[in-house]
């Protein structure tokens, strides 16, 4: 397996930028504007949220974050693979470095949004081997066709 190695980030480099700007535009191909809640990268850089960036050797592989909702409640964004390093464990390291923080901050749950649609298969496969299972919407989200929301228990 490729080494992965994920660090704390601070969003300066254009490649994560553009990564970033690349997923808003992919679930706009998938999902109506009111269903796509990918964060913008300003909106990733509030207090509240922390952001990391996956790299295999000196090349930026991915990224995620974790939002505080609440002292015992986190939620998983901008969970995200460059295309070129599908399938060599970049998402899988990302998540076990998100869940291991959820831990870290005694949170009780971890949840997520992802998109229902057959594009979101691979997304949802990774969510639910880490244990994560379909719930209720969460927060601020509501009902969606387009959306499946899943939590796991820490």
């Amino acid at each position: 397996m490729t080494k992965v190695v994920v660090r704390i980030d601070e969003l300066t480099d254009n490649n994560i930028l553009e990564l970033l700007n690349q997923h808003r535009q992919e679930m706009l191909k998938h999902s109506p504007p009111e269903s796509v809640h990918a964060l913008k990268a300003g909106d990733l850089r509030r207090p509240e949220i922390q952001f990391w960036s996956a790299w295999i050797g000196q090349n930026f592989a991915g990224c995620g974050a974790l939002k505080e909702l609440s002292s015992v409640h986190g939620e998983i964004k901008s969970m995200k693979t460059k295309d070129e390093y599908l399938r060599k464990g970049v998402a899988r390291a990302l998540l076990n470095k998100i869940v291991d923080e959820g831990r870290i901050r005694n949170y009780e749950q971890l949840s997520l949004e992802t998109g229902s649609m057959g594009v979101f298969i691979p997304a949802r496969r990774l969510y639910r081997a880490f244990g994560f299972k379909q719930c209720a919407p969460f927060a601020d989200y509501f009902e969606d066709p387009n959306s499946t929301c899943m939590s796991l228990k820490l």
